[in-house]
Order: structure tokens, then C-alpha cells, then sequence
């Protein structure tokens, strides 16, 4: 079956308390993303380690319950980190870093990862394919550059059925945001 790619740049998902302390202000949407009642906020933030430093990140929102940094391998480099590779909310043990944002800093400890590579559905979407929530698929491309990259089945009730990657990933199989690849299970 063929699957849309969305590729996902590096960001970072605040709480509402995190929010106000770095912006004093009530969010605003700049676009709708793949998933439903998700969004790119107007807002960007800075990541700063003690290696390097990492401008123009964007906010997305809503605000969550746990504040989360999502990076490319590269991007971890770039900041002398080395994040797991995990699903989103699985952050114990993970990687410290400090957010900047109008001349405020928050440290934010155990709150950066590498996200896993995931395929979004509804759960209408999964029954009409026979998946289950955190079922490993394969991913298969074929392209200029083709492979297979292994993926788990993540499961909401606003899910819209989406393939999310991350740019070295993308990067890597010479993939663009809208491109189809082919899922087996």
C-alpha cells in the first residue's frame, strides 16, 4: 500500500507554563499540519547546549502536557548531544537542553529525542488495514536512492493517515514532503 511522506524538521512541543514564560502570550496558528487539531505555531525558539547553539525552532502547538525537543541526528550533533531514538513522550533519560526565546532561558531537563519514525492512522484507518497500535512495519522506498526503514503504527483518534520521517531520514533516500512510499507488514 502507498503512503504519503511528511517530513518533520526539527521543533519543539512546550507546556502551557514553559509557553507563557518564554512568550507571555496566548499562541497563534500559523498552519494546520497532517494531524488533526495540530499545528505550526507563529513562534520560534533557540537551542542552546553547551557546544552550540541552534536558531529559528518552531513552536508547535497546542501546548502539551511535557515539554519535548525533536531533532535530527544532525541537529543533535550540531548541539553535542546524542538523544535516543524514541517514540514521542518516551523522554526518561534523554537529553537536556535550554530553550531561548525573547531573552528568556528555561532549562528543560530529559525532554529531547530523536523521534522514531511513525505511521499516523485513525483508528478507522488501522481496522481497514488490519494494524494495531505500535506494530513495526517496514517501510519500503523506491526512488533514485531506495531502502527500507522500519516504522511503528501510531494510533489516535484524530490521526490522518501520514508517514512522519525526519530530514537526515528523508535526506537520506532523497525523499520530499508528498512523496509516496510503500508500507508492508
Amino acid at each position: 500500500m502507498k503512503i504519503k511522506v511528511s517530513i518533520s524538521n526539527r521543533h519543539v512541543h512546550l507546556t502551557k507554563e514553559v509557553y507563557e514564560k518564554l512568550f507571555n502570550k496566548e499562541m497563534v496558528k500559523d498552519f494546520s499540519i497532517s494531524q488533526n487539531n495540530e499545528f505550526a505555531s507563529t513562534d520560534y525558539v533557540s537551542l542552546k547546549t553547551f557546544k552550540g547553539e541552534i536558531f529559528h525552532v518552531r513552536v508547535m502547538g497546542p501546548c502539551r502536557s511535557y515539554n519535548q525537543v525533536e531533532l535530527s541526528y544532525s541537529d543533535a550533533y550540531l548541539l553535542g548531544l546524542n538523544p535516543p531514538v524514541r517514540k514521542s513522550g518516551d523522554l526518561s533519560n534523554s537529553e537536556s537542553v535550554i530553550v531561548c526565546a525573547n531573552g528568556k532561558e528555561v532549562l528543560l531537563n530529559s525532554c529531547c529525542i530523536l523521534a522514531q519514525a511513525h505511521l499516523h492512522l485513525n483508528p478507522s484507518e488501522a481496522k481497514e488495514l488490519n494494524l494495531v497500535d505500535n506494530q513495526v512495519i517496514d517501510v519500503v522506498i523506491n526512488g533514485r536512492r531506495s531502502g527500507i526503514i522500519k516504522a511503528f503504527v501510531k494510533i489516535k483518534e484524530n490521526g490522518v493517515m501520514d508517514l512522519h520521517i525526519d530530514r537526515d531520514e528523508a535526506n537520506a533516500f532523497l525523499l520530499s514532503n508528498g512523496d509516496e512510499v510503500e508500507i508492508r507488514y
